[in-house]
């Protein structure tokens, strides 16, 4: 037997087909190495999965949370949170057990025009999220070099390409990257964060759930504003993709079991890192921006707001500022490279297109790109103006998400497509209450959006 042959014996999938083809089962796993050795091998996916949610686009509502109700809403990020650990698991054993992504999955069970009406919605949400990145590194650029901001947009929409380098590098040279990034933003918040001098007894308070967060509209409204941005579409496809980047011989069970145990392993960790930086954040806004009534609104703002000694006190400086502009960066780097993986694999999996490689991920992120660019010419790379484009991306994100919930759900608890490997009967039933509430919150998010850009 040929080498690749039995490459694709052992896969259990013909190569055909294969989600993200070229990092496809790449990664080698030891059949019979100790707990922690295993556990490494299977770390790196899930921080791609993570950067999803700490991307810019959380970056102002976690913030304003704390400015506006102190630690109260630190409860909201803990319970989305452990929203997205189970959602995020449930996407990386469908893509393990069935060899075959989110995508790929959806589109199998609908008709060609279904296929393409569920793929257009899915390519708004990669916008979507597109968008806030391209905003936030735009921005950032901006700040740290003084690079014109439509330069910045310019620069954001070939900084992609990158990623078709790094793709030959192998797939854990990318995971090491993004890791990389991430500990950027999470050092950088940390160290505001010990100079802000929190209340450690108002921090572990504010993660014990008050009735006022229900009571109080605004409260409410902010924190609807929370877990909607916190659950993201394409993590869930990219999830059901990259967990399949580990070598894995499908005919035996106790392979597919022992991933699916290191890969929710590896997915819970790093979220927990994600709910420790948005955690940080609204940390932040508290400690030194509640109370003092300051415009929080956009990055710009914050940015300013970091070097001014009238409204965050004595530690105000420069070097805050650049901190957080730093992270910014970081942030919507790390958060580009999932993006694109996502299109891709949105794109292959809905409408079965299979171009160079280079032309999928620049169609995808001209596709981002464009509106944003359209808006920094008309408003003179105006940043607040731009930023408004966050809250038309919101929408769409609304939009998207439960036909990205649903069949999730739906899949992974089938006994006919997950055999003994389906939900149990309590997870089940607990993915279908999450779903139905993200649902309804998303509904309500969206009629609230609409009746802001309306008025």
């Amino acid at each position: 037997m040929k080498d690749t042959e039995k490459h694709n014996f052992v896969q259990g999938v013909n190569s055909e087909g294969k989600s993200l083809d070229e990092v496809n089962g790449s990664v080698e796993v030891p059949t019979n190495g100790g707990f922690w050795k295993t556990l490494m091998a299977y770390t790196g996916p899930g921080i791609l999965i993570a950067v999803g949610y700490m991307d810019p686009g959380n970056w102002i509502t976690s913030i304003a949370g704390g400015a506006q109700f102190k630690y109260k809403l630190l409860a909201v990020i803990l319970i989305s949170s452990l929203i997205a650990m189970l959602l995020q698991a449930m996407s990386a054993k469908l893509g393990i057990v069935t060899g075959k992504d989110l995508a790929q999955l959806t589109r199998e069970h609908t008709s060609k025009a279904g296929g393409f009406i569920l793929w257009l919605i899915a390519e708004s949400a990669i916008m979507a999220t597109d968008i806030a990145e391209i905003i936030g590194s735009g921005i950032a650029l901006k700040l740290l070099f003084k690079i014109p901001l439509v330069v910045g947009i310019l620069i954001t929409a070939a900084d992609v390409l990158i990623l078709l380098l790094l793709m030959k590098l192998g797939f854990r040279k990318i995971e090491a990257i993004v890791a990389t990034l991430v500990a950027v933003i999470l050092l950088v918040f940390a160290y505001e964060v010990a100079l802000s001098d929190p209340s450690i007894a108002g921090i572990l308070g504010g993660y014990i759930p008050q009735t006022d967060i229900v009571t109080n509209h605004s409260m409410l409204y902010l924190s609807l504003g929370i877990v909607g941005a916190t659950v993201m579409p394409h993590d869930l496809y990219l999830g059901s993709s990259i967990s399949q980047t580990r070598q894995l011989d499908r005919s035996k069970p106790n392979d597919i079991a022992r991933a699916i145990r290191f890969s929710t392993i590896d997915s819970n960790l790093q979220l927990f890192i994600a709910f420790i930086v948005n955690s940080l954040l609204l940390i932040l806004g508290a400690a030194l921006f509640f109370g003092t009534n300051s415009s929080l609104g956009h990055f710009v703002d914050l940015f300013n707001a970091l070097s001014n000694s009238q409204i965050v006190g004595a530690i105000a400086s420069p070097m805050l500022s650049m901190l957080f502009a730093v992270a910014l960066l970081a942030s919507g780097q790390s958060s580009t490279i999932t993006g694109t993986l996502a299109g891709q694999i949105i794109m292959e999996g809905f409408i079965r297109l299979r171009i160079p490689l280079w032309a999928q991920r620049l169609i995808t992120r001209l596709l981002s790109v464009t509106p944003v660019l359209i808006f920094a010419i008309i408003y003179h790379s105006n940043e607040a103006k731009i930023e408004d484009l966050l809250t038309v991306s919101q929408v769409f994100l609304s939009i998207a998400l439960p036909f990205a919930v649903i069949p999730l759900v739906m899949f992974t608890s089938s006994k006919k497509i997950m055999g003994e490997f389906a939900n149990r009967a309590w997870v089940k039933y607990l993915a279908w209450l999450v779903t139905a509430v993200l649902i309804v919150l998303d509904i309500y998010l969206l009629g609230q959006q609409i009746g802001e850009m309306i008025g």
